[in-house]
């Protein structure tokens, strides 16, 4: 390279997904030459179904009108922000001022990042959780700021240890982040323990970043943060309709909050792009006005498909809780596990050695635990955003193979 790159980019790496698809692009193009079947991706949670066709429709349509391609506000259209207000309201109880509490998002990532850059300094500290979403750990590292992981544990149902908590030393810490329906263990949280959370905050002078695009998959009963007395003070809430709408690729997303907050996230936003494109925006509307039959529908096939990715755990060995939440199944796997002893490899983890005997042995590829951070070393994560045929194929095809 002519330059050097900048230095805060030597603390983080190319995302683990982005890597792991090149990989599987390549075995799949090895395995068209020889006449094979492409890897079956079990690994993302990219919603397959279809979005709302009231959603869609008012896409296309909006899109033929010549009024529509300019540049957009950076606060996003009156009517988007009403309706994740109506949304809220609803759906979570929650009354939010679409004017100055709401800011819409191109998808909620951009919002972790935005977020980081928005409130941390070089040196701040930044509680993540262990396991939890990778990108927490990756923008609070390009903010440049210290990372203190949390413990979640299998044995206190992955919720944070306030004890622990409250004996660590947390000079110096600005942000923490939660993550309920929580991502990737399915664990939900109760009212009484997001109580808890802007209890903590608010002694210790805390924001609090809850990430909820989970809440209403495989989950009767969503919750948000802003529900809780007093969390405007010390919290903020990223959402989407990435999941609970079919939508992940369309790329819309929102942080809601105290006004103040919000306006310091819009800040760093209005530096970064130049507003969303209108009939999207249009279309967003079309689906936060989705009733509860829409949610209905979607978790009767995705309660199937949990089903049928504990088949596969059962067949490989794996513990897993047949009643968790969001898009993933999660699952513990023994140190003597027979299909992580099919790729003996001391350096690796048992989740990581069953992951790597299904790739390279089978074709089908799971998420090994240990990327989301150590206390996922002994699990591995299967995808529900797969039809029930691809899920039942995989089950033979481990049955067969992996013998």
């Amino acid at each position: 390279m002519i330059i050097q790159p900048a230095k805060r980019t030597e603390a983080v790496q190319e995302y683990y997904f982005s890597r792991k698809l090149k990989e599987i692009a390549a075995i799949n193009r090895r395995n068209a030459e020889a006449g094979l079947p492409p890897v079956i991706n079990l690994g993302i949670g990219a919603p397959d179904g279809m979005p709302p066709e009231a959603a869609i429709r008012t896409l296309t349509e909006s899109a033929r009108r010549s009024d529509v391609h300019a540049y957009q506000s950076y606060v996003g259209l009156d009517a988007l922000r009403e309706a994740f207000a109506a949304w809220y309201s609803r759906y979570y109880g929650v009354s939010l001022d679409p004017t100055c509490e709401i800011q819409p998002l191109v998808g909620s990532k951009e919002g972790i990042l935005l977020i980081a850059l928005a409130f941390l300094d070089p040196g701040d500290g930044v509680l993540v959780p262990d396991p939890g979403y990778p990108t927490y750990t990756s923008a609070s590292r390009l903010a440049e700021a210290r990372i203190l992981t949390y413990d979640l544990r299998e044995e206190r149902h992955w919720q944070p240890d306030f004890e622990a908590l409250e004996r660590s030393d947390l000079s110096g810490v600005k942000l923490m982040w939660v993550n309920y329906p929580h991502m990737p263990t399915g664990a939900s949280a109760t009212p009484e323990q997001m109580a808890r959370i802007v209890d903590f905050a608010r002694r210790h002078g805390i924001l609090v970043v809850n990430d909820n695009p989970y809440s209403f998959i495989l989950n009767d009963h969503p919750l948000s943060i802003l529900s809780v007395p007093g969390a405007r003070a010390c919290c903020l809430e990223l959402n989407s309709l990435s999941k609970a709408h079919n939508m992940s690729g369309w790329r819309i997303g929102m942080v809601a909050g105290d006004r103040e907050l919000v306006a310091q996230v819009l800040k760093v936003k209005s530096q970064m792009d130049s507003g969303m494109f209108k009939p999207l925006q249009l279309a967003a509307v079309e689906a936060l006005a989705q009733g509860p039959e829409w949610f209905r529908e979607l978790n009767a096939g995705y309660a199937s498909r949990r089903a049928l990715a504990g088949a596969i755990f059962d067949t490989l060995g794996v513990r897993y809780d047949p009643a968790s939440s969001g898009l993933f199944l999660w699952g513990r796997v023994a140190p003597d596990n027979p299909f992580a002893a099919l790729t003996p490899d001391p350096g690796k983890t048992p989740g990581e050695r069953v992951s790597d005997t299904l790739l390279y042995r089978a074709g089908i590829f799971l998420t090994p635990g240990f990327i989301f951070g150590k206390n996922g070393e002994n699990y591995i994560r299967i995808s529900l955003c797969a039809k029930e045929e691809v899920l039942k194929k995989a089950r033979q095809i481990i049955e067969t193979t992996c013998k």
